[in-house]
């Protein structure tokens, strides 16, 4: 198995047109999105942003996707951040989740989360971070 690591961006704010309501089509809601990548740890790998999956490229692929159009669900809206996640190649997997805090005012936040990688034992070695 191989040895990974993980690379995290935590309740990044954005506004997204999603729901599937009437009144959530009429504008943008607050939504939270929480992504972990995973990684292959590369021995001897140089102290050099350009070796590692950078956090500014996770931070636009977010902004990018969630503005892209509506959604009618966080589940498609996880499903399709993901996806852009892993068109990097050096991402072997990434957990998405995504948190709408407005819905209901006596819960924190209803949201989501997808998993998906690309292989068994990846997602197994994945278990250790989560």
């Amino acid at each position: 198995m191989p040895q990974i690591y993980s690379t995290f961006l935590n309740r990044l704010g954005i506004l997204a047109s999603i729901g599937i309501h009437p009144s959530e089509r009429t504008g943008h809601q607050r939504v939270f999105v929480s992504v972990r990548l995973f990684m292959a740890l590369e021995s001897g790998r140089a102290d050099d942003i350009a070796s590692v999956v950078d956090y500014d490229f996770l931070r636009a692929r977010i902004h990018e996707v969630s503005k892209a159009r509506h959604f009618e669900l966080q589940e498609t809206l996880c499903q399709e951040i993901a996806a852009a996640c892993l068109k990097d190649k050096r991402v072997l997997g990434v957990i998405v989740t995504t948190e709408k805090p407005d819905i209901y005012p006596d819960a924190e936040s209803i949201g989501c989360r997808i998993a998906q990688f690309a292989s068994d034992d990846i997602e197994r070695a994945a278990r250790l971070y989560v």
